[in-house]
């Protein structure tokens, strides 16, 4: 698959303001590009797995993550770089204190979703026009209206909505871990930790495909553009507006003696 073409196609479709993103979970180091930056190592700290994704939307950098990069450990949870430990699941570590109580923490706890432990060490991510490997995933974020052309685009060849599940924060896990899991497009209201963290803006939401769905979406927006569909999306201007009493007098009395 070319990505830079694929990032050609999106940015020719939708305007994004950021870079679409990459992502690959890789079972070595040795697959780390050179010119990756790693958090811990190279720019001496810890971070969130949101951050890295916003370093490569707007910075463009190559970034590589490992356990040791991890300062979120939900975001280490969801990439299988640590265990699911009973305190977690059973919601008496208080990861979530605006939950209610104990059980809904359980419950949140155990619903998120979580890579086999160990399967992978590092996750690679990188703006689409500088990934030089076989990336498992893209990550787009847009606008609600950019992201409506994408569901449009994923829904023209088959008809079937899509369906979407946000806990108002772990975007990583929706984004990464749920699309690789499932192999379906999944778009995502961001909350707490992107938002916080990765300084996500407030119009920003999120739309994540599957490499073995992208040239169905590429296919998707070329096609519904032809029949209307397009962003910016066009206004529908060629009417009558219901101007105020006064303009219509005044424009009566303009006309007299035509």
């Amino acid at each position: 698959m070319d990505l830079r073409q694929i990032g050609k196609d999106l940015d020719l479709y939708l305007h994004l303001q950021s870079f679409p993103v990459a992502v690959r979970m890789i079972t070595s180091a040795e697959d780390i590009p050179k010119k990756a930056r790693m958090p811990k190592r190279d720019l001496e700290t810890p971070m969130a797995v949101c951050q890295g994704i916003a370093l490569a939307r707007r910075s463009g950098w190559l970034m590589a993550m490992s356990r040791e990069d991890m300062a979120c450990p939900l975001g280490a949870l969801t990439l299988g770089f640590v265990p699911a430990r009973d305190k977690f699941l059973n919601g008496s570590i208080s990861v979530y204190p605006w939950l209610k109580n104990q059980g809904a923490r359980a419950k949140m706890a155990q619903a998120l979703p979580r890579l086999e432990p160990g399967k992978y060490n590092h996750i690679l991510i990188a703006p689409v026009h500088r990934a030089d490997f076989e990336a498992h995933l893209i990550i787009v974020y847009g606008n609600p209206a950019q992201i409506a052309r994408l569901i449009q685009a994923a829904i023209y060849g088959t008809g079937t909505p899509m369906n979407s599940q946000s806990f108002g924060g772990f975007a990583c896990g929706e984004e990464i871990t749920k699309t690789i899991l499932s192999d379906e497009c999944q778009f995502i209201l961001t909350g707490g930790g992107d938002r916080v963290f990765a300084q996500t803006h407030d119009r920003e939401v999120v739309f994540a495909m599957p490499v073995s769905k992208v040239n169905a979406i590429v296919e998707g927006l070329e096609e519904t553009e032809k029949a209307g569909l397009r962003y910016p999306t066009p206004a529908f201007l060629t009417f009558v507006g219901a101007f105020p009493p006064t303009f219509v007098k005044l424009m009566e009395y303009l006309k007299q003696g035509d």
